[in-house]
């Protein structure tokens, strides 16, 4: 499985990112380039500590069969529903966008795994860095192949 603790992985995920401009146009979905930055650095907190949420109802009672899903190897599908968290709502500022996603991007590689293992995800429950490491670069994938690159 890909895992954003993969060197390789990292640096194909990061030169992706880089690949994104203010002009940049999403494929599907409702977001721009510059909310999609804010939402997949919003997700990318929760895996460095910088954001926690509690754990939600949903995530008690669904939590484990959600979690299978996100960590199979099926693609997501476009448009899935999102915590409300982690809804881009306003329009956002490209490039300060980017700066926040590569700051926590370089955050997560940089803290490894041993800072990602046991930490608790709110609607998955505590996970280990091998879910962290793939779950982030799963949701990486899809949106920037949401963005085309």
């Amino acid at each position: 499985m890909p895992s954003l603790f993969e060197p390789q992985t990292a640096n194909e995920t990061l030169q992706r990112i880089n690949k994104l401009t203010p002009d940049t146009k999403g494929l599907w979905g409702k977001m721009s380039v510059s909310q999609m930055m804010a939402h997949v650095q919003a997700v990318l907190a929760l895996g460095t500590g910088e954001r926690t949420e509690k754990p939600t109802l949903i995530g008690r009672l669904m939590g484990p069969w959600i979690k299978k899903n996100i960590l199979s190897d099926k693609p997501f599908k476009h448009s899935l529903p999102t915590g409300p968290s982690f809804i881009m709502k306003e329009e956002k500022q490209f490039e300060a966008e980017q700066q926040k996603l590569l700051a926590s991007y370089h955050l997560f590689i940089n803290n490894g795994t041993a800072a990602a293992e046991g930490r608790r995800h709110p609607l998955f429950g505590v996970m280990t860095a091998d879910e962290w490491g793939f779950s982030q670069w799963k949701h990486f994938d899809h949106h920037l192949k949401q963005f085309g690159v």
